[in-house]
């Protein structure tokens, strides 16, 4: 009986290798995008119509006047950035710990800004109508940026480390996109879904813009500024001592399969 092949000539690729998270750049990488999180979710209660003066779709039930978003359209796709460069480095355990910080501070945020409207306000404040208009907690955005926000990073960072875990260090740009296509496409519909009403979104062709556009926008973000996070990634990997330690690691778990 002839054995099966064992597989000693073909190559192996190296497992995932992934930095410790007791570093002094994990730190600074969670407080930004937890930041960015934070600045998108109050930025992002405005309604935007950009090019209204002559973008004009009309296919049948889908009709585009401007390009429907919201405040958040130029910030929030540097917060799939950072999941990506955090998944990359420090894995998706990491990247989970840095998905509930953010959804803890977005919890309190929101219920200081809650606190903060309805204490009551003095004599020679002015601005308590404007604060509330800005800072007001509705109820049906906040159940939708935060539902949007953990369906799309957890999905996010997911994707990106099962396929590094597939492919080693090769092919990051597949890793980056693909991620991003998947964690983006589930974070604007479920956030629209929800939250298209209370933006005052009334119309099918509206809501087929607002997440379209979101979700195409988010992506071409991540293909344009894919440069800067390669070199992220790349300068990081290089000065975590703890990357190297793992990526030598499993270097020589792939040479010695028996």
């Amino acid at each position: 009986m002839t054995a099966p092949p064992t597989g000693r000539n073909e190559p192996q690729v190296p497992r995932a290798a992934f930095a410790s998270i007791g570093s002094r750049y994990f730190p600074l990488l969670v407080a930004l995008f937890v930041g960015v999180m934070l600045i998108s979710n109050v930025t992002g209660t405005k309604g935007v119509v950009l090019f209204d003066d002559w973008l004009h779709i009309d296919l049948g039930p889908i009709q585009m006047n401007g390009l429907v978003t919201d405040g958040a359209f130029f910030l929030f796709p540097l917060a799939y950035v950072l999941g990506d460069v955090i998944s990359e480095v420090y894995g998706f355990r990491a990247m989970r710990r840095t998905i509930l910080a953010g959804f803890a501070v977005l919890i309190l945020a929101s219920l200081c800004f809650w606190l903060t409207i309805h204490l009551p306000a003095a004599d020679f404040y002015e601005g308590q109508e404007s604060f509330e208009t800005v800072a007001g907690v509705v109820p049906q955005f906040l159940l939708a940026g935060l539902a949007g926000y953990v369906v799309g990073e957890f999905l996010n960072s997911f994707v990106l480390v099962k396929m590094k875990e597939r492919a080693g260090e090769r092919h990051l740009w597949a890793r980056l996109l693909g991620s991003t296509i998947v964690g983006e496409f589930a974070d604007t519909l479920v956030f629209c879904s929800i939250a298209a009403t209370a933006l005052g979104i009334s119309t099918w062709g509206d809501f087929v813009n607002y997440t379209i556009v979101g979700f195409i926008w988010k992506t071409l973000v991540e293909i344009i500024i894919m440069p800067l996070t390669y070199f992220v990634v790349g300068w990081l990997k290089r000065a975590e001592p703890t990357y190297q330690d793992a990526l030598q690691t499993a270097s020589r778990s792939a040479t010695d399969v028996p």
